[in-house]
């Protein structure tokens, strides 16, 4: 099977089930913008090299890059269609769960940060940033066709947890998280 199909070349895509739609279309952006946020998850997780100390974080990202997959899979799904891997509201608690053992860790904030430090932590900020644009296309699918309400949640939460797995690596790596200028 080659990888090239040419059905795109007129600017239409297939969404799960065969559905065609234009490249434009809400739901292509908004899983296309998932699938960007799983790359640079990848380009973080290539910086940290595969140290055994690291083996628990990048089995948590591990999950989040397969659990981000699912939840652009649910994008290309067109409304009342069935998902092959549903978002479910333990996938969102798993998150919180993992946020707040990561926070636990950590010195509390006293000012805004910004990203950086560590590449790992700069790249996890950049697919943070990437997962809040994919949860703002992802509102745009929902206020016009049906969607599961845990793939906002989902993506909600992930920002935040993108968050503070850039300040955990950052920490752990002993780099100083850059703060914000007064004035």
């Amino acid at each position: 099977m080659k990888i090239y199909t040419k059905t795109g070349d007129k600017g239409q895509t297939s969404l799960v089930h065969g559905k065609r739609v234009p490249k434009y279309a809400a739901r292509v952006d908004a899983y296309g913008t998932c699938d960007e946020a799983n790359s640079m998850i990848g380009v973080a997780l290539s910086a940290l090299g595969q140290r055994e100390d690291w083996a628990a974080f990048r089995e948590l990202m591990h999950t989040v890059q397969t659990k981000l997959f699912h939840v652009g899979s649910e994008l290309a799904t067109p409304s009342r269609l069935k998902v092959a891997w549903p978002i479910a509201e333990e996938d969102v608690r798993y998150l919180e769960a993992r946020i707040d053992e990561m926070e636990a860790d950590l010195p509390p904030l006293s000012n805004f940060i910004l990203p950086g430090g560590h590449p790992c932590g700069a790249a996890l900020h950049a697919a943070r940033t990437i997962v809040r644009r994919a949860e703002r296309l992802a509102v745009v699918v929902w206020k016009d066709e049906d969607m599961n309400p845990a793939v906002l949640s989902y993506l909600n939460r992930l920002s935040d947890l993108l968050f503070v797995a850039a300040r955990h690596v950052n920490h752990r790596a002993g780099m100083a998280e850059p703060g914000l200028h007064q004035g």
